[in-house]
């Protein structure tokens, strides 16, 4: 449990209907453990499991792929498979070597590199007919270079097959080895994603092994690498962070030349996981968007059920137009 300063007065709630957690004489709350309460409304998801469906998940057994959507429990995969025909390839296997306690994805001891699987991706992404390709994949600490060798090929392999599709990365901090950040920019992908996550507080218990700083500095290190390349950040709410919390973030964020920001609602995957301790309202997410695009976001994508790489190919759109339109120094 994380519990709050012991410098500052708290009230501790706890009774049958719900299990601890703090707040202070502002009402903002820290984490213990979340009310049990049931989803709001805005969050009821429409399942939808027609041939378009069946026919990306047949795909993606048959390239023995793995996409986020699936291994993450993500509460969009109807929406995006169904109807909008889109899908986050999740790559150096399925089995993540870190144990974030926000996460669904396996944790444990990786299999063997597949080095075929570059190939199967851009063949995939041939199939789907993609003008947008998102790729992330799970943390591989146990290589020398985190995986950012068969990381690269994979999206020289895509632009290879597929030379007006757009190429999304969304790496993890690999443990912050620069010379692995390089071997990936030097792809050249069109959008380098990596996630904040959670406010500075809460990264010590949300994240593992992953710190607030590291990602800061990876962010900052991929623009100065590749200025030309946007860069992008995620951060989930819910968690028991406080609104100055998340301005601060995106202050964070923006301090290190961030250009695209979303920001949706933490989903308890299992028991096991972290709690929901607040479900942010529709009206929330509004405004906290409007803020962050005031503070010189040249896109922000927030609400309910956007996740770093919902609707990413508009998201990159809406961030091109808004950059064209700020005035020139």
């Amino acid at each position: 449990m994380n519990y709050p300063s012991a410098n500052t007065e708290y009230l501790l709630y706890c009774n049958r209907n719900q299990v601890s957690f703090f707040t202070d004489k502002g009402g903002n709350r820290f984490m213990g453990r979340g009310e049990i309460q049931r989803k709001p409304e805005w969050l009821k998801i429409k399942l939808n499991t027609n041939e378009t469906y069946t026919e990306l998940k047949s795909m993606m057994r048959e390239k023995k792929l793995h996409t986020v959507c699936e291994e993450a429990k993500c509460p969009n995969i109807h929406e995006c498979w169904a109807v909008r025909r889109t899908a986050t390839f999740m790559i150096l296997g399925s089995i993540c070597t870190r144990a974030c306690r926000f996460c669904a994805v396996t944790t444990g001891r990786p299999n063997e590199l597949d080095l075929e699987e570059p190939k199967r991706v851009a063949e995939s992404v041939r199939l789907m007919n993609l003008k947008h390709a998102v790729i992330t994949a799970v943390a591989r600490d146990d290589l020398n270079d985190f995986g950012a060798g068969v990381y690269a090929e994979t999206v020289r392999e895509v632009r290879r097959m597929n030379p007006e599709t757009s190429i999304e990365v969304l790496p993890s901090d690999m443990g912050g080895n620069f010379d692995a950040l390089q071997t990936l920019i030097e792809a050249k992908p069109d959008i380098m994603n990596h996630n904040i996550e959670t406010v500075r507080r809460l990264t010590p218990t949300v994240r593992a092994k992953a710190t607030y700083d590291r990602t800061l500095e990876f962010l900052r290190r991929s623009k100065e690498l590749a200025p030309e390349i946007p860069t992008k950040s995620s951060l989930m709410l819910g968690l028991g962070e406080t609104w100055d919390e998340i301005l601060q973030t995106m202050d964070d964020l923006r301090a290190n030349d961030v250009d695209i920001m979303t920001i949706g609602q933490y989903l308890q995957p299992t028991k096991k996981h972290l709690d929901v301790i607040k479900y942010y309202t529709p009206q929330e997410f509004a405004e906290l968007k409007q803020i962050a695009l005031g503070k010189g976001f040249s896109h922000c994508e927030a609400g309910p059920l956007v996740r770093s790489s919902y609707h990413a190919d508009e998201q990159v759109n809406a961030a091109k137009k808004n950059k064209a339109a700020l005035p020139i120094d």
